[in-house]
């Protein structure tokens, strides 16, 4: 058995070797671990490392390849379970001190998925306090860091998975995404992310007040694996009344089948919010890639309202539910940015409350309506490139609502499917995304465009900064 071949491998590339007998499990599985107690004292990106159950798992697989009976295209494939989804046996502790050591009874519908394609766990990544921003960092894990410059921060929600998978730490990472939590910490780091259409993977348990803006995925480094990831996580689950209808589609067929002729629209001040101008060039650029590839690209203007008005209730009313479950003595362990909000949102009323649901609805009926129109959306990620790890999010500084996830947000109110690509570098040599929006339930559509976008862009891993600075470590 031959050593790792490069620690940037994808999924798809992985499991090749696996079958040509050309690579084990297990020595894939060793060189990541490896590589993980390497870098996690620079990135902090892992709330635990489960050696021993990795090595486990890894040696189950090996078995499995060499009798030609894998489980999945993934099976042996290394990963990481986000610290706000349960992994049975390990705890799950949202970044907060408001949360114990007891560990999961059972695995989340999620987990359970990649568990049985076999793929190995070797730990959890870490994210903020209950998920709360679009940063990383919290009271209880700390600061987590960007691989391309460690002074800036991965992106949040999951952006101890966007770490990890930028630092060449497994093909891709689990995440989740209630507001940008996938596509902000994939911009932030030049990755691959996709938040499907609502449902297209269960939620269960669907424990959170944000249950129902809330898609599952991963963090990957290629729209080959996106693809292999989703085939493995879709489906139907009984425990979700919400999940979609099963779905025969193999989302890894008709990738490659182009964008001619698909009307596009670009809207650089998406819901009226105005992205720095090395963004927008950068975004500008991109959009012409879909117009060399034979798509009909329109700018269509902000196309929706500013946010703050219609969802704010949504928002912060949802963290004081979060908040009036704390004990009173635990307040001061908290984010104090998660607390002031969560404490502002205990104003909110009832009828705030169902205002905003109105509001969410004809959000969802507006963009589906438009989408009759056009094929896809463009918009920017974020606003910024990666802010500094000391950012306060929420700050006068840095709104929410212009500066954090004001791009992302929509998509999750109406549950349509969107994805970051990589859009190229500001001057400072850091990623900026390029957001693909799709129409409901499309997932299948934005993929396609992903992986057109991706063939046209000639962006690759590994990434020559992010090498320049981990080899400094």
């Amino acid at each position: 058995m031959s050593d790792l071949p490069s620690a940037w491998i994808s999924a798809a590339e992985l499991t090749t070797l696996y079958a040509r007998g050309t690579l084990s499990p297990v020595d894939a599985v060793e060189a990541m671990l490896l590589r993980a107690s390497k870098l996690q004292p620079h990135l902090n990106a892992f709330v635990l490392i489960d050696p021993d159950g990795a090595r486990a798992a890894a040696k189950a697989s090996e078995a499995r390849w060499e009798a030609a009976a894998p489980l999945s295209p993934l099976d042996g494939v290394p990963t990481t379970i986000k610290d706000t989804t349960a992994v049975k046996g390990w705890p799950t502790r949202y970044g907060s001190h408001a949360t114990d050591e007891t560990p999961a009874g059972e695995d989340a519908a999620v987990t359970e998925r990649l568990r049985a394609a076999g793929m190995v766990f070797l730990g959890k990544s870490t994210t903020p306090e209950f998920g709360w921003k679009a940063l990383t960092d919290s009271p209880l894990q700390g600061t987590t860091r960007n691989p391309w410059n460690l002074a800036h921060s991965p992106g949040g929600s999951s952006g101890g998975a966007s770490a990890l998978t930028a630092a060449g730490i497994n093909p891709f990472n689990h995440g989740n995404d209630g507001g940008g939590s996938i596509r902000i910490p994939a911009a932030h780091t030049g990755l691959v992310g996709l938040k499907p259409s609502y449902g297209r993977i269960p939620q269960y348990p669907a424990d959170s007040p944000f249950a129902d803006v809330i898609s599952q995925g991963v963090l990957a480094r290629t729209v080959g694996d996106t693809a292999m990831a989703l085939n493995a996580m879709a489906g139907p689950d009984p425990r979700d009344w919400r999940s979609l209808p099963a779905d025969p589609r193999d989302h890894t067929i008709g990738l490659d089948d182009g964008v001619r002729g698909w009307r596009i629209g670009l809207s650089l001040d998406f819901g009226h919010v105005r992205a720095d101008a090395e963004v927008r060039a950068l975004l500008a650029a991109a959009a012409k890639r879909f117009e060399e590839l034979g798509a009909h690209v329109d700018e269509v203007g902000p196309l929706i309202e500013p946010l703050q008005n219609s969802f704010e209730a949504l928002w912060i009313g949802s963290f004081a539910t979060r908040f009036r479950q704390i004990p009173t003595q635990l307040h001061d362990k908290l984010d104090p940015g998660f607390r002031a909000a969560a404490e502002k949102g205990l104003s909110i009323t009832l009828a705030d409350y169902a205002k905003a649901y109105e509001a969410k609805s004809k959000l969802a009926r507006d963009l589906a309506l438009w989408h009759g129109k056009f094929d896809l959306l463009l918009a920017p990620v974020a606003p910024t490139a990666a802010p500094p790890v000391e950012t306060l999010y929420n700050s006068e500084a840095f709104p929410r609502w212009t500066k954090g996830a004001p791009y992302t947000l929509p998509c999750n109110l109406t549950g349509q499917p969107a994805a970051s690509m990589p859009a190229g570098l500001t001057l400072a040599g850091l990623p900026v995304g390029l957001q693909i929006i799709g129409p409901p339930r499309a997932d299948h559509l934005v993929l396609r465009a992903m992986r057109a976008y991706e063939s046209a862009s000639g962006w690759t891993w590994p990434q020559a900064k992010v090498v320049e600075t981990l080899a400094r470590l």
